[in-house]
């Protein structure tokens, strides 16, 4: 498949695919689409080949790929000329501390399709200033002492982002572009009552951890250095109007408190919209994390992100679902563990019969042969749980 046009491209552009086509895969085509800057959509005719044809003719898949090239007339009605980038500083008028509301006045409007480089800082700055840390930016202390409408939750979240066209019942799919490091110094903490082992540790530890930018490893202790992965603990958007306010504590279907560290840069972010104009908010920023994120607090620091924004119409989920450049991604959040797996779990079922056309008997036992199923987070009221399937067991036929 020829590719080296598609960063030209300045027009939106649907692709339709059969799964027999030898010139190209599904997880060739999905990787490539990224490389065209205006909204793109795929649309897989089951069991076709190159030609698109799968025996005798049939109207079914034709009209099916019609409605996916309206949904992409939606999204393309900003052409790419009025796309635009934007910068959102954190500031106490640009963030929110501890909740997703739809009642939130947003910090930035955009239209579908455009980048926001987005700041983000974490913790108290009296804090780390005394616990050591250098290099503490002047926006977490203003922040600190002059947003005064907080909670329940206790998270700084930069946001919300208003996306012109985003409604109730569609997805907003969030291009993760970059993620930078703003400054030398992480920090871990736990206290009385929180993290998974609160009897064993009743009391409260604060430590500073200094962060090599040039080399990408924190520097825990002598003899002792962790590899950064950047990603944003909490990403989501509003719940729907007259929820009032969901704490930036747990995760749900809105997304929010994830602690999914597989979402670094280059990864993508679907999100089902709740609200009018999806209201995303951005922050909890970390440098890294294990999977559990055991004592509540992983390498929290500030980062800044580029995201693209776009509003799919013709997508439509329950729950939140990822693709990183080599897997997909189900999430499943509950009080309950095993709740939380079952809804990983059905939901990457429901992602293989939708978009991989297996029957539900097969993608139950593909998912069994082939996915993996993380725990994510155990500290977050809902715990978090996460299905991954690598792309590469999809291969042309």
């Amino acid at each position: 498949m020829r590719t080296d046009h598609f960063p030209q491209l300045s027009t939106p552009a649907l692709f339709i695919h059969g799964p027999r086509d030898p010139f190209a895969t599904i997880e060739e085509l999905e990787a490539a689409r990224k490389l065209i800057p205006a909204p793109t959509a795929i649309h897989e005719v089951p069991k076709a080949g190159h030609d698109l044809l799968r025996g005798r003719f049939a109207m079914a898949p034709v009209i099916s790929a019609l409605r996916a090239l309206a949904a992409l007339a939606a999204m393309a009605a900003v052409p790419l000329s009025a796309q635009t980038t934007h910068k959102l500083p954190a500031t106490p008028k640009t963030v929110v501390v501890g909740y997703y509301s739809a009642a939130a006045p947003p910090a930035l409007r955009i239209k579908s399709g455009d980048t926001v480089e987005i700041e983000t800082v974490s913790g108290s700055g009296k804090r780390l200033e005394a616990a050591g840390a250098k290099g503490i930016p002047q926006s977490l202390y203003d922040i600190n002492d002059k947003v005064t409408d907080k909670g329940p939750g206790g998270h700084i979240l930069t946001g919300p982002v208003f996306v012109e066209g985003a409604e109730p019942g569609d997805t907003l799919e969030v291009r993760i572009v970059k993620i930078d490091l703003a400054v030398p110094f992480a920090y871990n903490a736990f206290r009385p009552g929180s993290g998974f082992l609160p009897d064993d540790f009743p009391y409260s530890r604060f430590k500073v951890i200094p962060l090599d930018r040039a080399r990408m490893v924190a520097q825990f202790a002598p003899g002792i250095e962790i590899p950064l992965h950047p990603f944003f603990g909490s990403m989501g958007v509003a719940p729907p109007e007259g929820t009032g306010r969901l704490s930036s504590t747990a995760p749900w279907y809105h997304a929010g408190n994830m602690d999914n560290k597989e979402l670094v840069a280059g990864t993508t972010l679907f999100i089902p919209v709740q609200a009018k104009g999806a209201l995303f908010e951005v922050g909890d920023a970390h440098a890294g994390q294990g999977n559990g994120e055991v004592d509540i607090t992983a390498l929290e620091t500030s980062l800044n992100g580029t995201f693209q924004f776009i509003v799919r119409k013709d997508m439509h989920l329950k729950w939140p679902r990822a693709e990183t450049p080599t897997h997909y991604i189900t999430m499943g959040f509950h009080e309950d563990l095993t709740e939380a797996t079952t809804l990983a779990t059905r939901d990457m079922i429901d992602f293989l019969v939708t978009e991989k056309h297996l029957s539900r008997d097969d993608a139950y036992m593909l998912t069994s042969v082939a996915a993996d199923l993380s725990i994510s987070q155990l500290v977050d009221t809902k715990k978090g749980v996460h299905a991954s399937i690598p792309k590469n067991i999809f291969v042309a036929r």
